[in-house]
């Protein structure tokens, strides 16, 4: 990808962030027998906890992950692409950037799970190297449950 940048997303992203989300989720809204909780955060409040970068060419937003870690791993509770971006590389640049955050913070696995009727993300996360660990119905959602080992890495960050 050309003119890309990857960065930490600050609380001033908030509202970009919010519009992207928005955009990335609307091709599947149709599917969907109710609204994506990633449509209903707080972004202003969860980007001042960290754990979330974005792509960027110029001002523009191309994509975002969210990440929180737990005690035995990291959790992507949120990747959206734009639409426009989709098929560059955006997607597996974030996932990368939430890999190599569970290795600093000595966590040895990625976990992440989608909406089953996002069919498009039951293909696309096996081919980054996610395996699927289950289906259950949670939060009133129909998920399908990712997780990737990464290793671990010697030193903790603090």
């Amino acid at each position: 990808m050309v003119d890309v940048q990857l960065r930490p997303a600050g609380v001033a992203d908030a509202k970009a962030v919010a519009a992207l989300v928005g955009q990335a989720y609307a091709p599947y809204l149709a599917r969907m027998d109710r609204r994506p909780a990633p449509l209903d955060v707080d972004y202003a409040r969860a980007l001042s906890v960290g754990g979330c970068w974005v792509v960027v060419s110029g001002a523009e937003i191309l994509g975002v992950v969210l990440t929180a870690l737990r005690p035995d791993h990291l959790l992507v509770e949120n990747l959206a692409v734009a639409p426009a971006a989709r098929g560059r590389g955006v997607g597996a640049r974030l996932l990368a950037r939430a890999e190599a955050h569970a290795l600093a913070t000595g966590r040895g696995e990625v976990r992440l799970y989608t909406n089953q009727v996002m069919t498009e993300n039951l293909a696309y996360y096996p081919r980054r190297g996610y395996t699927e660990t289950g289906r259950a119905e949670q939060d009133g959602f129909r998920r399908v449950f990712f997780a990737k080992t990464v290793g671990r890495s010697p030193e903790p960050e603090r």
